[in-house]
């Protein structure tokens, strides 16, 4: 796999990133996950910059906004803790800033009045709207290498994958 064209590419580029940690001798599916965290890793950094050059916004409150702009009637902070796949401390830190800005607001939840229920404002979401909408012109820039079938072959076998991890994880465990 070293032999490949991307690989000469990135490395006469000084990128290789996480891919740098593989030798000769390792394992197929071992430089596989490098590559797949090193193209993770180095699309994420991109976004991160872009929503910070560009609007001044952290990925973390982009994605807490993405969440809660699917649900208009709002979340509770535990599901949208879940969502996010951060604690509650996090999803309460980011809701108090968000809130000072004017883009989130929060109310108790009628059938449980220990919980809260956030929910984007109007101005949070036409915010969101616009941001969302070049977010995902910078995705399609990206990824506008890969032919359709590419995409669509890599989608399926990266969600194959993701069933099998799934699956072969302990059953109460976390790590």
């Amino acid at each position: 796999m070293r032999n490949d064209a991307s690989h000469a590419a990135l490395s006469d580029a000084e990128e290789l990133g996480h891919e740098a940690r593989a030798g000769r001798e390792d394992h197929a599916m071992l430089k596989l996950w490098l590559r797949m965290l090193a193209s993770t890793t180095q699309i994420e950094a991109e976004i991160r910059r872009r929503l910070r050059e560009r609007f001044g916004i952290s990925l973390a409150r982009f994605d807490y906004m993405a969440q809660l702009y699917r649900y208009e009637e709002g979340l509770k902070m535990r599901v949208l803790s879940r969502y996010l796949m951060v604690t509650g401390g996090n999803v309460t830190g980011l809701t108090d800033e968000l809130e000072r800005d004017g883009v989130v607001g929060r109310a108790h939840s009628p059938d449980d009045r220990r919980s809260w229920i956030v929910s984007l404002t109007p101005k949070g979401r036409a915010s969101f709207e616009a941001m969302a909408k070049e977010h995902e012109q910078w995705i399609l820039e990206m990824f506008s290498g890969l032919d359709m079938k590419t995409v669509k072959q890599m989608h399926a076998q990266l969600g194959q994958l993701r069933v099998h991890v799934m699956r072969s994880e302990p059953s109460g465990e976390e790590g």
